[in-house]
């Protein structure tokens, strides 16, 4: 049986794309702790289904791309988006046989690892957060991580990535 797999990869960089004008676009400065980190979270999910074809350089390009949007230090979320990379690198058979629910309780902790390392650079500028409060966008990036799931598998099924 010879099978062809449809090579549709660039819908990945559209789902990036995506997620970057999600991280740029204004929602208010009182909700803005509230804005899931989409980016990382593409970056979970794409790591976790295609870990092989995993590229450390062209994250470490997504985040200094997003460092350049976002107006921060360059290489603050290229670090740390690398750092996420890396620990889902060494987890994602496990994270593949978890439940969805198992799923998101990982996401809350990788995108808190990705939110401490941000916190840790800002800091370093003399910017820290005053508090937890940065820990808030790793709460709703969680919240929201099903639905995420479920838009970003039926791309990967209906554009046959692969």
């Amino acid at each position: 049986m010879n099978m062809v797999k449809s090579h549709n990869r660039y819908m990945i960089l559209v789902t990036f794309f995506v997620a970057l004008v999600l991280a740029i676009y204004p929602i208010g400065s009182t909700n803005g702790w509230l804005r899931p980190e989409f980016v990382p979270m593409l970056v979970i999910y794409w790591v976790m289904v295609m870990p092989q074809q995993s590229s450390i350089f062209s994250l470490w390009c997504l985040g200094c791309a997003q460092d350049l949007l976002e107006g921060v230090a360059l290489g603050q979320h290229a670090m740390a988006l690398m750092i996420v990379a890396y620990v889902c690198l060494l987890s994602y058979q496990r994270m593949r046989n978890y439940t969805l629910w198992h799923q998101t309780f990982f996401v809350f902790v990788i995108v808190g690892l990705h939110q401490l390392v941000d916190n840790w650079v800002h800091s370093l500028q003399g910017n820290a957060a005053d508090s937890l409060v940065f820990l808030l966008p790793a709460f709703t990036s969680a919240l929201i991580w099903p639905l995420v799931w479920l838009v970003l598998e039926r791309i990967r099924v209906s554009y046959r990535i692969g």
